[in-house]
């Protein structure tokens, strides 16, 4: 192991690297987070449309085959947990590291986050390789489903170190605020998994018709164009260079890179435990009801994936003017990030109450899917109206270091409250005992984010 003590400051980077302006510190904040925040909030709308649509297509094929990937779901959460994860922590070490005129400690964390990807890659390897039967064994006795969800997660769990690296790319460029980059890569990636999609799983073009293995091979072609550009373009435009020296093992960075990771991919991984909790308790009520959960977690993507968006560009800001002790500007930024996820998640509450039943025919839902997924979706989009505090301030309290603050946030607005009263409530109230925990959890939360904020503040 290489001793920290080798990493030597450098604060003469500052002048020359940092123009006499430097937007991050001088910028007016609100046209800031704008500019920061607009690319990767177009990034994870196409995104979550490329979510959508992929549904879509696989309803075509059976409820059977959505079900197995709602199934699914899980262990790709999973992957994003890991990849985002380590992201967020590589990303707020080389913003606050930039921020104090230490350009020489930023490009080692990059190497030691290039380090810990590819040990996360064999991990899935790994997993998709022995893990997959075991692990659907538990949501599901049908063959069918079980044949679905094997041929689909032996593709996009055991294949997805595309996807990890294309994520640290990603987040090395946010870090020193190029927010264009990624929204291009991210958009490459989905378009080509879009394109690909109805032509793999329904055989078009001369294609074999591939079924599932189609939707899940095009979400690797798609996940692997995007790593290919995004590593080209980290060579060539990036201004966190990565040599030799970096990429040895550092304990001691590698320590501080998972104390932000583990509570961030921990947070992000989340719904894949809330998810895996909820098929549970949904298969002893109806089969129907894991697929309508199923969808709706593609649909809420569409609401939050922007508001994940802005909260990547609010990140850098706040943590590069966190270390550069200009707090004004850091409570400025949470301000306004505030103020634009509640307009985003309150408007994504109007339309799920508007037009519930468009949005779930778009997926072939059944009658019974149907009948009881009309007014779940309009009860589970009221937690919408309520989760901007909790979404935001996870957000914050990673940029800001406070990585078991967003920890103990997510638990609560993602998996306790939701899981023990879902519990209590579906013996008396059914399915709709299920959805109403959502927003009772997201109004929690809320309160716990205000109380924890308020103590940084006093500090």
């Amino acid at each position: 192991m290489e001793n920290n003590s080798t990493i030597t400051l450098n604060k003469s980077v500052t002048n020359e690297t940092i123009s006499d302006f430097n937007p991050m510190t001088d910028r007016k904040i609100v046209p800031l987070l704008l500019s920061m925040a607009l690319p990767p909030m177009i990034s994870m709308l196409i995104q979550s449309l490329y979510n959508i649509v992929d549904s879509i297509f696989v309803a075509q094929i059976s409820q059977d085959a959505l079900t197995a990937v709602s199934i699914a779901f899980p262990l790709q959460n999973l992957s994003l947990a890991f990849s985002v994860g380590l992201g967020v922590a590589v990303n707020a070490n080389i913003a606050m590291n930039m921020g104090s005129g230490n350009m020489e400690k930023a490009d080692y964390y990059a190497g030691q986050g290039v380090i810990l990807t590819i040990c996360h890659a064999l991990i899935f390897v790994l997993l998709g390789t022995f893990g997959l039967r075991p692990f659907f064994s538990i949501f599901t006795n049908d063959p069918q489903v079980m044949n679905y969800a094997v041929q689909y997660g032996s593709i996009v769990i055991t294949l997805t170190f595309g996807s990890l690296f294309h994520v640290l790319c990603e987040k090395i460029f946010q870090s020193n605020g190029n927010m264009v980059i990624p929204m291009f890569l991210q958009g490459f990636g989905a378009i080509i998994n879009i394109i690909l999609d109805p032509i793999l799983i329904f055989g078009l073009f001369g294609m074999p018709k591939l079924g599932v293995s189609g939707a899940a091979i095009a979400t690797i072609i798609g996940q692997f164009s995007a790593a290919t550009l995004a590593v080209t373009l980290f060579i060539k435009k990036s201004p966190i260079k990565i040599h030799k020296r970096h990429l040895k093992p550092n304990l001691k960075l590698i320590t501080d890179l998972y104390k932000i990771a583990i509570p961030s991919g921990m947070m992000i991984c989340m719904p894949s435990i809330l998810v895996s909790v909820m098929n549970r308790i949904l298969a002893s009520v109806s089969t129907a009801g894991i697929a309508f959960f199923g969808i709706y977690y593609k649909l809420q993507t569409f609401v939050n994936m922007p508001v994940t968006g802005m909260i990547q560009g609010m990140r850098p800001i706040v943590s590069y003017n966190y270390g550069a002790d200009l707090h004004d500007r850091v409570v400025g930024t949470i301000k306004a990030s505030l103020v634009f996820s509640a307009i985003i998640l309150i408007g994504g509450t109007i339309l799920f109450c508007a037009i519930p039943e468009t949005l779930l025919s778009m997926f072939n839902a059944s009658e019974e899917l149907l009948g009881f997924g009309v007014s779940g979706l309009r009860i589970l989009s009221l937690g919408f109206a309520f989760s901007f505090i909790g979404i935001t301030m996870c957000g914050v309290f990673e940029a800001l270091g406070k990585g078991m603050y967003s920890l103990s946030i997510s638990i609560t607005r993602q998996l306790i409250v939701i899981v023990v009263l879902s519990l209590i409530f579906v013996r008396f109230m059914g399915l709709n005992g299920i959805w109403i925990t959502f927003p009772i959890a997201e109004l929690i939360a809320a309160f716990i984010s205000v109380i924890l904020y308020k103590k940084i503040i006093k500090r």
